[in-house]
């Protein structure tokens, strides 16, 4: 018998899908910005922290005022917010000539305002959906994502190659096809029974659990851990590995994505527990980083770069599994908490590697250090920075390692917060 919720399934996909646009979509246009609108890098990179300060700021409210909100009614609302910000990325040029970085500006406010609600809401909708394994479930819709980067890239680049930066709209326009179908796959069709969140006086007495601060300390090494490769592969596989963008994209960024989606997808069919998945995804990663940042191969430091997607590819929603299993009434506080320390993670840790390797740079030692191996001071600060990237994925299978034992579920009724997200279901 088919499931009443089927459609809405289909739609948190579609949601998933918008989100793999507005987050890797942008970037790929910022040198078509810089060179129609003379935009500075200062420019982008201030786009790239409002994206993320944006989707930290929706996580943090519904983490503490999810009680205020319609929650079919909020994610409901999220592809008509991803639908108003790539028409105000579309139209830039048209509403403010010479201006244009302030629309753009805006457009990203409203589109990541969009993502913030999808990765604080989505989750909980998959995890109170019946289902025979949650678990996959949440793999499933996760792996949705990743699936959808690798197009977004592809004929991204195809797109410029053939039909040139000036036609950068079209493109845009195109990916509006996204969000709609979100929209109407959403539109009047029936949610399962969800509850709303707790007041601010039940967060704050759930977030003095240490367990949780645990949780969200996991996430935040795995979401450091992926987004810093994620963000940092493309610009490595150029400037320190001397493979031209095109293919650094194809091959490299694309292929992350693909291995991302993979890892995924395994898990959805055939995961069971999810502990060892992440202390291997932690390890992994580890391994991952130091070949790619000590190899003087680039063809071994491609397919470090690559690989690490596979690692990291449960890194995110398995942390979200795996502190579900902990607090099993948790609900949206706790998965707006976690999506919070995620992205504190994808957002501080790329920065923080992007600031080490320009200073690591001008140090003299490192710039004799470049001189002996002919190769340029940048390109050792990029290696310096990816073994700094390094650490996170080692830090978090430490923490793994020395996770308190689980808890019976009887025992953690105590710990979790009364009628904070779902209703209880048996599955």
């Amino acid at each position: 018998m088919k499931s009443p919720y089927a459609r809405l399934r289909y739609g948190c996909w579609a949601v998933n899908l918008s989100m793999s646009v507005v987050a890797n979509l942008p970037p790929l246009l910022f040198s078509t910005f810089r060179s129609l609108y003379g935009l500075s890098f200062s420019s982008l990179g201030f786009l790239i922290l409002i994206n993320y300060l944006t989707q930290l700021g929706m996580d943090l409210l519904f983490s503490f005022f999810s009680h205020r909100f319609d929650l079919c009614k909020t994610v409901r609302s999220a592809p008509f917010f991803t639908i108003t910000g790539l028409v105000l990325y579309l139209l830039a040029p048209a509403i403010l000539p010479g201006r244009e970085f302030y629309v753009l500006l805006l457009g990203t406010v409203i589109f990541s305002a969009a993502a913030g609600i999808a990765e604080a809401l989505i989750s909980p909708v998959i995890a109170a959906i019946p289902s025979e394994n949650p678990q996959r479930e949440m793999s499933r819709l996760h792996s949705v994502y990743a699936w959808g980067v690798v197009p977004v890239i592809l004929l991204s680049a195809l797109f410029l190659v053939v039909f040139q930066k000036e036609a950068w709209q079209w493109l845009v326009a195109f990916f509006l096809l996204v969000p709609l179908c979100a929209a109407v796959l959403l539109f009047r069709c029936p949610f399962p029974p969800m509850t709303k969140g707790e007041r601010v006086s039940g967060v704050f007495r759930f977030m003095k659990n240490k367990r949780l601060w645990l949780c969200i300390l996991l996430i935040f090494f795995g979401g450091a851990a992926e987004c810093t490769m994620a963000q940092w592969a493309s610009g490595y596989l150029e400037e320190a590995l001397e493979i031209p963008k095109f293919w650094g994209d194809v091959l490299g960024v694309a292929l992350f994505a693909v291995l991302l989606g993979l890892g995924r997808s395994l898990y959805a069919k055939k995961g069971k527990r999810i502990r060892p998945i992440l202390l291997g995804g932690f390890f992994g990663a580890v391994f991952c980083y130091l070949l790619a940042a000590v190899s003087p191969f680039p063809a071994l430091g491609l397919f470090a770069c690559v690989l690490t997607g596979l690692f990291t590819s449960m890194l995110w929603p398995g942390n979200l599994i795996f502190s579900s299993e902990q607090f099993p009434r948790g609900g949206v506080v706790l998965f707006a908490l976690m999506a919070a320390g995620g992205d504190l993670g994808a957002s501080l840790v790329p920065q923080a590697v992007g600031m080490v390797t320009d200073l690591a740079a001008e140090i003299p030692a490192v710039c004799q250090w470049a001189a002996a191996l002919s190769i340029t001071p940048h390109q050792i600060g990029m290696k310096i920075g990816l073994i700094l990237g390094m650490l996170f994925p080692l830090a978090g299978a430490i923490l793994l390692l020395f996770f308190p034992s689980e808890k019976a579920p009887a025992e953690n009724k105590s710990e979790a917060i009364p009628h904070s997200g779902i209703k209880k279901r048996s599955v």
